[in-house]
């Protein structure tokens, strides 16, 4: 095989590796990190005591109680204000923990189960049950007018049918794809490291297009946010869904940082073997010879 197509093929296997790092991150992420019950609980557990949820929820339980409450307009203020500091107390006790905890998995499952079966059924939850505790602690801790807030069987639709089949192929390709894509990238790399001519620039190569993968995958995470947060329909609190999104995408984001790391200190490693490879070169070299001078004659 000759060093132009030895050259050719490395640098194809090479540029395949480092396209398919950010990619195998990203379904190994989605595979290992989301479908995982007990590391999604472990995830979303704390958001239960994180500022923005708890004003976001305060504030949806003081639009529901304050529905049901009739009052003058100049007590209405003052009632809305003692409402909602009540409640924003309410979420920071076990009590509300455990009902977040509760509806957050019922969700949770809910939308595995639709992702794993063949139905065509909408996934729906009914927020009943959670609402009866919460509704049970408001009143047992006095809260004015938490006997009021209406609970009925309704069912959310998280998924409808028509996402619910796109999301379905798409959640079995990141199956396959979070196992394999990270082995292909293992093999691409190795195969075109050894098919180099020049093994120590395929590795600083490696190096490189690994850490711009993971800055590229960074950048996408980030936009994502952004664009995840401008599609909220009005009245939702955008802190509240930044908070929730940066949770479940905080072991992805650490992935990222953790390639970017790896393949910077690959090429730096590999740049300084060259380095003292050529200066041993030069120390080793002999000396050059001076030619001796032609000794003039004397008169």
């Amino acid at each position: 095989m000759s060093l132009r197509v030895r050259s050719a093929l490395s640098a194809v296997f090479i540029g395949l590796a480092c396209l398919l790092a950010p990619l195998g991150a990203l379904a190994a992420w989605a595979t290992y990190g989301i479908e995982d019950s007990a590391r999604y609980e472990a995830t979303t557990a704390p958001l239960a005591a994180d500022a923005e949820v708890r004003e976001a929820v305060a504030a949806a339980v003081t639009d529901g109680i304050m529905r049901e409450v009739h009052v003058g307009s100049p007590l209405q203020e003052p009632v809305r204000s003692f409402v909602h500091d009540a409640v924003r107390s309410f979420t920071g006790t076990e009590a509300f923990r455990t009902a977040w905890g509760t509806a957050n998995l019922a969700a949770y499952d809910a939308v595995m189960r639709a992702l794993r079966s063949d139905g065509d059924r909408p996934v729906t939850i009914d927020l009943a049950p959670a609402t009866e505790r919460m509704k049970r602690q408001l009143v047992e801790d006095q809260v004015p007018f938490a006997d009021r807030i209406p609970v009925e069987h309704t069912e959310i639709t998280l998924l409808g049918t028509r996402d619910l089949a796109t999301l379905r192929k798409g959640f079995h390709v990141l199956e396959i794809a979070g196992f394999w894509l990270p082995v292909a990238t293992v093999v691409f790399a190795l195969t075109g490291i050894l098919a180099a001519v020049c093994r120590r620039r395929a590795v600083l190569a490696t190096g490189l297009g690994t850490a711009l993968g993971a800055a590229s995958l960074a950048g996408a995470v980030a936009v994502g946010r952004r664009l995840t947060l401008a599609d909220l329909p009005p009245g939702a609190s955008r802190p509240a869904a930044g908070a929730i999104y940066d949770a479940l995408t905080e072991t992805l984001r650490t992935v990222c940082w953790l390639l970017l790391a790896l393949g910077l200190t690959v090429a730096l490693a590999a740049w300084l073997t060259g380095v003292y490879t050529r200066r041993r070169r030069a120390s080793a070299a002999p000396a050059p010879v001076r030619a001796a001078e032609p000794t003039r004659a004397r008169a």
